[in-house]
């Protein structure tokens, strides 16, 4: 699957990327890839035209690919980007830096991955939390990091992966409430874009 990057090929950028991160996070990111590009097949326009439906594809391989690109950063590093690229950084982000990778991500897959596609950024862009009203390639990889095959299979997982090839709203709703539970047993707050999220996508469920 040929990436939408304006300085690398596939080959290399997949190469830049396994020195960026460790060997899990790197077989995760090539589940998130291909399970978005499955995603894609299942619910974008590919049969109704081939062009459109070919960049679709392109754009779910790429970000699927790029989405953790700024997680195995070492503190002090990921420090020095945000400061340099001047990502301004929430309450919550800086409480809670885990967060911080999908906007740093966002910055890195455009400045070092060649990627300039305002779509697949966004998706990167969101893809932990997660917004209201997402566009297809957000909520496609959204899901896709949650259901990937190398995930720790929880008990919600079997119905989810089935619902989400029918149903991707209902999937995604289905996703952000199980996040919730999983915030609250371990007593941690919820981003104000995932509460956003949730309260859309209810509608749905």
């Amino acid at each position: 699957m040929q990436v939408l990057s304006e300085k690398y090929t596939e080959e290399e950028l997949l190469k830049k990327l396994r020195k960026k991160l460790d060997e899990r996070r790197y077989i995760h990111s090539i589940g998130v890839a291909h399970t978005a590009v499955s995603l894609m097949m299942a619910h974008g326009s590919a049969q109704r035209s081939e062009d459109k439906g070919l960049f679709e594809l392109q754009a779910a391989y790429t970000a699927g690919l790029l989405h953790d690109c700024a997680k195995c950063l070492e503190e002090e590093e990921r420090d020095r980007l945000c400061k340099k690229y001047r990502v301004e950084l929430s309450p919550m982000e800086q409480e809670h830096p885990f967060l911080i990778h999908a906007k740093l991500g966002a910055v890195l897959a455009k400045e070092k991955y060649g990627v300039t596609d305002p779509q697949i950024l966004s998706a990167i862009r969101y893809h932990t939390t997660g917004k209201a009203y997402m566009t297809l390639l957000e909520a496609i990889i959204f899901s896709a990091d949650f259901i990937e095959p190398n995930r720790k299979m929880l008990d919600c997982l079997p119905e989810i992966r089935t619902e989400i090839y029918k149903d991707l709203p209902k999937a995604v709703y289905m996703i952000l409430k199980q996040t919730m539970i999983h915030l609250e047993l371990r007593e941690q707050p919820v981003d104000e874009h995932s509460l956003e999220a949730l309260e859309y996508y209810k509608q749905f469920a």
